[in-house]
């Protein structure tokens, strides 16, 4: 996608690849680890680009994280976010929900972990939070997540035994019997 002679310019194409680019690196290595040219060589354009359509490396962070949200919560009702949530962390390769990743992996970043709370956490807060009638519905929601979290920690990020390695379905059966207690509605 770098400018060639006689080579069509695709705007729309090269913002995808970006977005696409920088959504696999984020969710690998973290904001901090993540550069812009090695997001500009994976998409195969100049780094230059990056800055034109984004502004910054943070701004395409941003947009990362709110695309693959926005992705996952209109894929799935609320009855079923936190089983799909959990089982797009736990099942190996396919077509994962990379937010949660991101999240994980960048949270501790300065102004970066803010946006993560916000589109993150609050979008997931605030679908979780009508399956539960009870008055503390959105501390109910936040328990859930706070769970789904600490799960991905510990089986992505540190790698702990026996949860790193157990069957998704039973992590998923296990987990999901233990949040029906919090939200009546869930799956």
């Amino acid at each position: 996608m770098t400018e060639q002679p006689g080579r069509k310019r695709d705007a729309a194409a090269t913002r995808q690849a970006l977005l696409d680019a920088g959504a696999k690196l984020f969710a690998e290595r973290g904001f901090d680890r993540t550069t812009v040219r090695d997001i500009a060589e994976l998409a195969g354009v100049n780094q230059a680009l990056l800055f034109r359509y984004f502004g910054s490396k943070e701004a395409l962070f941003e947009q990362v994280i709110a695309r693959s949200s926005r992705e996952h919560l209109d894929r799935h009702p609320p009855e079923r976010l936190l089983s799909a949530s959990l089982r797009s962390m736990l099942e190996p390769g396919g077509d994962r929900n990379r937010a949660l990743e991101t999240y994980l992996r960048s949270s501790g970043s300065g102004d970066v972990g803010a946006v993560l709370r916000e589109e993150v956490g609050a979008e997931y807060a605030r679908m979780l939070a009508t399956l539960t009638d009870a008055p503390d519905a959105e501390l109910r929601a936040d328990l859930a997540l706070a769970w789904l979290m600490g799960i991905g920690v510990v089986r992505e990020i540190t790698g702990k035994q026996p949860l790193a390695g157990a069957d998704p379905d039973a992590i998923v059966s296990l987990v999901l019997t233990a949040i029906r207690t919090l939200l009546e509605r869930a799956e």
